[in-house]
């Protein structure tokens, strides 16, 4: 009796397990992907005269990369690479990551500051250039071209506020032909980006669409200087927009964050506007003093917050316009 009770347990367990393998496999969201790879990234960190002025001896950095591939039987995945802002690979991250990969498309996410001893440069801008992150963003470019199951014709960057410098500017030819490769990026996509700041050149690029996303609530990083950016892009035929949304703060699309949360210890160059008039030499516009964070038009403290509405149709708009390429 006792062996019989035994075995039917036996048989009760096995039965439950298999049908909860059943529905898992079921209910597995495409979201999750079919692969994760952790790569080491060579690179070099410059500061922002060293790279205007087109060194190539940067202090050598290797930084850590996750690449995530999708489900799907294609042989190659279009991809982005990308790139955080000044408090570095955040929650919002993993939230592009899985709306990314469930459209189909591979993430490599960079994290620019941990090989490089950093956590954050929320509170001192100056531990690490965003120019220097464009150098960074160029060797994903060139990890991913070589991959196997990525095509290469269709790798796209996309960064967040410091992040953003550059995976807009990447898009400049004169810093392609210094820091790029044969690669090219299919797109250039920011979120609140600084455009605050001009260099020789820059609306001088590859020709590949460049698409923004700002609040104009944002008082971290102000929009007004994108929208002439974006004009001045335009004028010249690039494929160039630039989507606002109304009450919306700075890192809108961090789902951790409050509506609006102040951090008063945050650098911000919102008053500023910044152009290279040599090359390697940035001034302050108003003042004609050259760049510098101790500059009295740099502000200490301003506000970020999570706008569901506004996430949600970035998500969206970029997912559409990355499926289109």
């Amino acid at each position: 009796m006792i062996q019989f009770i035994g075995k039917s347990m036996l048989c009760a367990v096995i039965a439950v397990m298999g049908s909860l393998a059943c529905q898992a496999q079921t209910v597995l969201s495409p979201a999750v992907p079919s692969r994760i790879e952790v790569h080491a990234l060579p690179t070099q960190t410059l500061t922002g005269d060293e790279f205007l002025k087109g060194t190539d001896k940067g202090k050598a950095h290797l930084l850590g990369a996750e690449l995530r591939i999708p489900q799907g039987q294609k042989a190659k995945f279009p991809a982005v690479v990308l790139i955080h802002g000044s408090g570095g690979v955040s929650g919002s991250m993993d939230l592009w990551v899985h709306a990314l990969n469930q459209a189909g498309i591979a993430t490599l996410v960079v994290d620019t500051f941990s090989g490089r001893g950093i956590t954050s440069t929320v509170q001192d801008q100056t531990l690490l250039h965003s120019l220097a992150m464009m150098v960074d963003g160029y060797r994903g470019l060139d990890l991913l071209a070589k991959h196997p199951r990525i095509d290469a014709t269709k790798i796209s960057i996309m960064g967040f506020s410091k992040g953003a410098v550059a995976s807009v500017f990447s898009a400049s030819t004169r810093f392609k032909t210094l820091y790029g490769s044969p690669a090219k990026f299919a797109s250039h996509i920011g979120l609140y980006t600084p455009c605050n700041t001009r260099f020789m050149a820059d609306s001088e690029v590859t020709g590949a669409p460049m698409r923004f996303f700002h609040g104009t609530s944002d008082d971290y990083v102000n929009v007004v200087p994108c929208r002439a950016f974006v004009a001045e892009l335009k004028n010249k035929g690039v494929d160039a927009t630039l989507t606002e949304f109304p009450n919306t703060q700075h890192g809108y699309d961090s789902p951790l964050a409050p509506e609006k949360l102040a951090v008063p210890t945050a650098q911000s160059t919102r008053n500023c506007q910044f152009v290279e008039k040599t090359k390697g030499e940035l001034f302050n516009v108003q003042s004609g003093a050259p760049f510098s964070y101790t500059d009295p038009c740099v502000a200490v403290g301003a506000h970020v917050g999570h706008n569901p509405d506004s996430t949600a149709k970035t998500v969206k708009s970029v997912v559409e316009f990355l499926q289109s390429l």
